[in-house]
């Protein structure tokens, strides 16, 4: 279906399409590259103080998760750490209070499992920062579809698994709250259920292209000021 809509626009050609599309990844990675490069370098005094922070709290500064990436190949994605040492463990204990409906991904809103800095690093995003280094890696993109836990995945239908046919990403869609497609739209990602999602994660891969991961970029910065 994608490649039926894309191949189209360069004249129905096989080969058209294969260049289009080798082209089309390689400004991507591009992309990826030299803003990961610039944000972690830019960002290095935060990343500092952050460090500090979460330091004093006890524990690694950082927290090293399983996640599934592109075509199901898992990757250990990074953050700096939000929660206490054993908050792995003590999950089972707090999925019934799960209040995500359908049970594939879980939210609480008062975690107890969650520090004090984390609780102020997670409200503004920043947690997420040392993904920068999974894109330098190749693992992430900047932009595509969060990447989910072994166990969401696990429970995934086989169209929930069309999120797996990209990169995973530090944003999208959905972690800016765009469900309308609407230029200035930035929502609350909160309100936003999991089929929503997955519905959100296909329209960025079928519509994909450089000028609206850069507008994505853009539109993080409030969603994360905001508290989005």
């Amino acid at each position: 279906m994608w490649a039926g809509k894309n191949a189209s626009a360069t004249g129905g050609h096989p080969a058209g399409w294969c260049l289009f599309t080798t082209a089309s990844a390689a400004i991507k990675r591009m992309l990826d590259v030299v803003i990961a490069i610039f944000a972690l370098l830019l960002l290095s005094p935060l990343f500092l103080l952050i460090a500090v922070l979460v330091k004093r709290d006890g524990g690694p500064v950082f927290f090293k998760q399983t996640r599934t990436g592109l075509r199901g190949k898992t990757f250990g994605m990074l953050k700096f750490r939000s929660m206490c040492v054993d908050a792995e463990a003590r999950l089972k204990a707090l999925l019934a209070q799960n209040e995500k409906a359908g049970g594939v991904t879980f939210k609480m809103t008062n975690d107890p499992r969650v520090t004090p800095v984390g609780r102020w690093i997670r409200r503004a995003s920043v947690d997420e920062l040392p993904q920068f280094w999974n894109v330098l890696k190749g693992e992430m993109s900047i932009v595509g579809p969060r990447p989910p836990l072994p166990r969401e995945v696990a429970l995934y239908t086989q169209a929930d698994r069309l999120r797996l046919c990209v990169k995973p990403g530090i944003t999208c869609l959905w972690q800016v709250g765009e469900r309308k497609g609407e230029l200035f739209e930035v929502g609350d990602r909160n309100a936003i259920t999991f089929d929503e999602q997955v519905k959100l994660d296909v329209r960025y891969i079928e519509h994909q292209s450089t000028a609206k991961d850069l507008w994505l970029m853009i539109k993080t910065l409030p969603a994360m000021l905001l508290g989005k």
